[in-house]
């Protein structure tokens, strides 16, 4: 398994968008929709300014097996930052990993969601070699719950008090994806 730059990107097949990496100089149109309160209200993201996305992008950067992978979600027509989707707390070992998106309002319920993590779960299997590829999603993320249930993502299970969400404990659903072949 290995994500060092030599597996070509996922093709969103979203009409509207396309996928990239995430660079550094994408953080001001990062953090702009990421302030937004209605943005982060079902999100852990605590963020007081674009600087704090920083250390982000030293994990994003890194060519290590288990560093986390981020994706820039842009629009065709102009290339602006619409969103972000990539993987989290990859294992190489047991080929797992925790998929992770943000969407910035303008490209809410035109279907985006689910066409990137479609894309990007797929591309996980079948480039990056994921036996399983999971989620945690608060228990009050009513859209992007009913995002990861219309890409055959199964609810596994309860976490309590699961992280800090700015400052009061938060219980999260569990999901997850199984490879086809395994």
């Amino acid at each position: 398994m290995s994500h060092s730059g030599k597996s070509p990107l996922p093709l969103s097949g979203h009409p509207l968008v396309t996928l990239r990496q995430l660079e550094r100089s994408d953080a001001p149109a990062w953090y702009a929709y990421l302030a937004d309160p209605a943005v982060v209200e079902h999100t852990s993201w605590a963020l007081r300014s674009a600087d704090d996305l920083q250390a982000n992008f030293d994990d994003y950067a890194s060519a290590g097996p288990a560093s986390s992978i981020r994706l820039a979600v842009v629009l065709r027509d102009g290339g602006q930052l619409a969103g972000t989707i990539g993987f989290n707390a990859i294992s190489p070992q047991h080929r797992t990993a925790e998929i992770a998106y943000d969407l910035a309002p303008a490209v809410w319920g035109q279907g985006v969601a689910t066409s990137v993590v479609n894309a990007v779960v797929d591309w996980g299997f079948q480039r990056l070699g994921f036996l399983r590829i999971q989620a945690t999603v608060l228990e009050s993320n009513e859209r992007s719950i009913r995002v990861l249930e219309r890409c055959a993502f199964e609810r596994e299970g309860y976490l309590r008090c699961y992280r800090q969400i700015r400052g009061r404990s938060g219980n999260f659903w569990l999901y997850a994806r199984i490879a086809a072949a395994r």
